[in-house]
Formats: C-alpha cells, structure tokens, sequence
C-alpha cells in the first residue's frame, strides 16, 4: 500500500503577486483584517483595493476577516462579511452585489488530491452571485457557483452548484426548498 510523502509535496498555485507585496499583505492581514480590535470597514475597504482587489460600494467588512490574497478578490456593491469569514483565496473569488456571508463562513478554492503520492494541491474558483446568502459556519467548497438570491443555510457545505433561488441545507448540502423573496 503507498503512503503519502509530503516531502515529494511541490505546490504549482501561481500567487499573482511579488514576494513584497505578499509580504506587506501579511502583516496588513494581520494588523487589519484578522484583528478584533478594528471594527472600521472603510479601512478594510481601502487596503483590499490597495493590495488589488476590486470592492464595489458600500461594502461591510466586520472583524477578524482572514483573506488570503486581495488581488484574486472581487466584491459587489452593498455585500456584507461577517465576523471571522475566512476567504482562503488560492484561486479567484467573485462575490456579486448584495451578498451576505455570516460570521464564520468559509470560502475555500483549495484542496488536494489525496489519490496521489504526491497530494498535489488543485484549486478553482468560486462565484458568489447577487443576493445569495451564505449561512454562519457554512463552506463553499472550490469550482462552485452559488447561483443568485440561493441561500446555504448555517453550518452547511456547498459541494456543488448551488441553483438559483433555493435554500440548500446540510453536508453535503441538498436543495431543501424554494427562496421566495417578498
């Protein structure tokens, strides 16, 4: 039986970014984002373009928000992230206009392929589009498009597409039954 040898492990992510600039993005993270202590969104607003990322108007950044890396980052208008989102960002995520994701959800376009000996990182995109609701502890696994106005209701996982205008539930999560918006 083969065994996984992380030491074989070569990651093949390309970062967009210079050393530098990841550098600096590390302790702005750190000083910033990941911080409790600083509750101002227009100065999250403000790095996040600075380092890259495209955020539309009226965007609201609570604290503790970990991103990975702002420049494959685009927020809508008027989208709110919650407290402790964590948007690990190997690949691009799209979140559209009046998006909400609640506190302590996960954005992840990373995994790896645990068949190989080599446990070869593989990565794709999310799209996150208008008026979805991503529920508080919820997961959105990598490639998926949460399509508009779905909601993935608390502590599920999205490990496919998500359609439009339904509520999903559970993990893996399921469509359970219609959005109707009043």
């Amino acid at each position: 039986m083969k065994q996984v040898n992380n030491a074989l492990y070569k990651t093949t992510i390309h970062i967009g970014a210079s050393k530098l600039k990841q550098v600096l993005w590390y302790y702005t993270d750190i000083l910033f984002f990941n911080n409790s202590l600083l509750p101002f969104s227009g100065i999250k607003v403000f790095f996040l373009r600075a380092f890259g990322a495209t955020v539309g108007k009226q965007v609201v950044i609570k604290p503790a928000v970990k991103i990975k890396y702002p420049w494959k980052l685009k927020i809508g208008n008027y989208s709110w992230i919650g407290e402790q989102v964590w948007i690990d960002n190997l690949d691009n995520i799209t979140i559209g206009k009046s998006v909400c994701i609640s506190q302590g959800a996960f954005l992840l376009t990373g995994n790896h392929n645990y068949k190989k000996v080599t446990f070869d990182l593989i990565t794709a995109p999310i799209v996150i589009e208008e008026g979805v609701w991503i529920g508080a502890s919820a997961i959105v696994c990598p490639g998926v498009i949460c399509k508009t106005h779905a909601v993935l209701s608390v502590a599920s996982v999205a490990t496919k597409n998500l359609e439009p205008y339904f509520i999903y539930k559970g993990n893996p999560a399921i469509k359970t039954v219609e959005r109707i918006i009043h």
